[in-house]
């Protein structure tokens, strides 16, 4: 059996994906006729039939199904390999750290002032994105390493645990429920998230939501009572608002702020950079207990634990 190229795996989840030779040959810039040719060609190599072909349909075999998956992470690695061989190849390499704005629980200034001083370190390239960008951003060659709020698909990557904190509830200031001062999960039901979840139901979804909203949207949104949002304290007390109410929610499981990256790095800067989040978030206040309690106010302004 000759070798599989790089080339034909593309090709096959191309079709395996969209399930159809023409859109699939659309999406791959190609006209369809070479690349059904490429397909079968793939088949009479391995000896075996990926697809099953009828006028009306196209389907994978069960040997499709388990190249599609594998052929997935295959091209990751290879899409992974260029962009990490490019990065170290440039005239000044860089650390690329991804994160969500505003979810580095304050420690992001601090950590960068400190990683300059390291022998090791390289220039630093931020890499904001929306939520569950992170991990694909480390799989995918395009970060080194991430900051990023737990849960998350850890599944290939090594970790540090730094800070964890409570996560409160932000909801309009004139929500009824705004003037209560401790809330419980089950007295958000009605209320959405802006992954379009419930909010009474905690969901361990590691995948992003169809539609990224910024922070500055959500907040419009909240303010309009359109959703609500689970936020960590640092991230309430960074952006206070007189329309919003951050509430405790007793039964809501705190966050963890976590340095990650790929159980393959084997590079001094990414190693500095982690020794760097470590001590910085040791030195930092940590809160580990729930939430100080919020009073209600008449004037129905948000009202955020003292730092």
């Amino acid at each position: 059996m000759n070798d599989v190229e790089v080339r034909q795996l593309r090709y096959f989840v191309a079709v395996a994906e969209e399930l159809h030779f023409g859109r699939a040959a659309e999406r791959l810039g190609m006209a369809q006729p070479p690349l059904s040719r490429a397909i079968r060609e793939l088949e009479r190599q391995l000896g075996v039939r990926l697809l099953e072909r009828t006028t009306r349909q196209v389907a994978l075999t069960p040997a499709g199904a388990a190249l599609l998956h594998d052929a997935r992470i295959a091209l990751d690695a290879v899409q992974a390999a260029v962009r990490r061989a490019r990065n170290a190849g440039r005239p000044e390499p860089a650390l690329r750290v991804a994160l969500k704005a505003d979810f580095d629980a304050g420690l992001l200034p601090r950590i960068l002032d400190e990683y300059r001083r390291e022998p090791a370190a390289l220039p630093v390239e931020v890499l904001l994105g929306g939520r569950g960008e992170q991990v694909p951003a480390l799989h995918d060659g395009r970060a080194d390493v991430a900051l990023l709020p737990t849960p998350f698909d850890e599944r290939g990557l090594d970790r540090e645990p730094l800070l964890t904190e409570p996560r409160l509830v932000a909801l309009p200031a004139g929500d009824p429920l705004a003037a209560r001062t401790e809330l419980c999960l089950a007295d958000l039901a009605g209320h959405t998230l802006p992954n379009g979840e419930p909010a009474d139901r905690e969901s361990r979804d590691f995948a992003p939501p169809a539609r990224q909203l910024d922070l500055a949207q959500i907040f419009n949104l909240i303010e309009l009572g359109s959703m609500v949002l689970f936020a960590p304290l640092s991230v309430a007390r960074r952006h206070p608002r007189p329309t919003i109410a951050y509430r405790p929610v007793r039964d809501l499981a705190p966050t963890t702020l976590t340095v990650a990256w790929p159980q393959d790095s084997h590079s001094p800067a990414v190693a500095a950079f982690v020794r760097v989040c470590a001590a910085v978030a040791a030195d930092a206040s940590v809160v580990t207990g729930p939430a100080e309690r919020i009073a209600p106010v008449d004037d129905r302004e948000s009202v955020i634990p003292a730092a």
